[in-house]
């Protein structure tokens, strides 16, 4: 995993969004880059592997049925109450609503009382599946900086 985080276009890859979602779900406080905010025209986000675990979750929450609303409460609940540990639950879903399932099995509804259980999704294989598209990312070009040189300086001897 790269040090320096990802940007935009790598997330959208590896977490199957479009940069128009993402460009959205940031401009809204869904989620916020967490090394590093656009600050105007020309900068960039960067994202922790933690947010692409977040924003793996909120895709597959909307890939459920689960309103943008009712995402937004689901991963300020996991945030707030799972921390680090967020890969060790299942999401329960049951269409529109969901379920957060701890792993000692206790349930805690995340948006509403909830009703039949149609589908659980264990976070730990988002992990997998973030990772996986980590390895099948194409490496990144490393571009000059203004205040780096482009070539090789010889110094003179003497003086």
């Amino acid at each position: 995993m790269p040090e320096d985080g990802y940007r935009g276009p790598q997330v959208c890859t590896i977490v199957g969004i479009t940069y128009r979602q993402l460009d959205y779900w940031a401009r809204t406080d869904l989620i916020r880059p967490s090394l590093a905010d656009a600050r105007g025209s020309g900068t960039q986000r960067v994202y922790s592997y933690r947010d692409l675990v977040e924003l793996k979750v909120i895709k597959s929450l909307l890939d459920a049925g689960v309103s943008l609303q009712s995402a937004r409460r689901a991963i300020e609940y996991l945030r707030g109450n799972l921390g680090e540990d967020i890969a060790s639950a299942s999401l329960v879903l049951n269409g529109s609503g969901s379920v957060l399932a701890h792993s000692d099995g206790e349930l805690i509804d995340l948006v509403r009382q909830g009703q039949g259980v149609l589908n659980i999704v264990p976070l730990g294989g988002m992990v997998g599946e973030i990772d996986a598209a980590i390895t099948e990312l194409p490496p990144r070009e490393v571009k000059p900086t203004a205040s780096a040189p482009t070539t090789a300086r010889v110094a003179k001897a003497g003086g």
